[in-house]
């Protein structure tokens, strides 16, 4: 009975310790990302904005394809960045909390398919900017790991984030001037396939040993 219980307790301290680094991990990267946007909007600051139109998302411009991998990191003003820093913070920080690797891949693909959509979608010449896309991608990445590794903690997360956040999925309709609707929903869409490709893999049971015929 006592080694059951202690075996207990060192899979829980070990579980413990596993979140604890996760959470650490999280925390680190989405600090280190902000860091680098704000950074990034100050130099633009003092460039006059031109950092937007050099590296945005052009829609249906081959030289804005580049954006895609710029324009999460380029906002227009220091409003519109303080707007996107606490929820990105927020939602990146609970999205990587259990595996920062996954969420690294996670990022990867809704940078991507944001992106796509993004410029597939937007009229020509128009410019996109901004981290919005990674917010919708990440409430969309949590909500759907939730529904896809039925983890107790992912099923927890995904709640909470529900009921705190659902108000944004707004922004994925087309009724805002100014505001990327196609940002937002791409986003979106990224997440859960994130979600969806980077799932916890079901163990098969083991097949059944039948003995030969003669």
């Amino acid at each position: 009975m006592s080694d059951y219980s202690g075996s207990r307790f060192e899979s829980a301290k070990r579980g413990a310790g596993a979140l604890l680094s996760g959470a650490l991990s999280a925390l680190i990267v989405m600090v280190s990302m902000l860091a680098v946007m704000w950074l990034v909007e100050g130099v633009d600051f003092f460039l006059g904005g031109t950092l937007d139109y050099e590296y945005g998302i052009r829609g249906w411009d081959a030289d804005g394809l580049l954006g895609i991998l710029f324009a999460p990191f380029l906002h227009v003003g220091f409003g519109h960045l303080m707007a996107n820093s606490l929820p990105l913070l927020v939602l990146g920080f609970l999205a990587g909390l259990r595996d920062i690797r996954k969420f690294l891949w996670a990022s990867v693909l809704i940078i991507f398919i944001g992106g796509i959509g993004t410029w597939l979608l937007s009229d020509p010449m128009t410019y996109t900017v901004g981290a919005s896309g990674l917010v919708f991608g990440y409430f969309g990445f949590i909500v759907a790991r939730g529904v896809f590794d039925h983890r107790l903690l992912d099923i927890m997360i995904a709640i909470g984030v529900g009921v705190a956040y659902w108000g944004i999925l707004a922004g994925v309709l087309p009724n805002q001037p100014g505001i990327s609707w196609q940002g937002h929903l791409f986003g979106l869409i990224g997440g859960v396939v994130a979600a969806w490709v980077l799932r916890r893999k079901r163990e098969l049971p083991p097949a059944t040993s039948y003995p030969y015929l003669g």
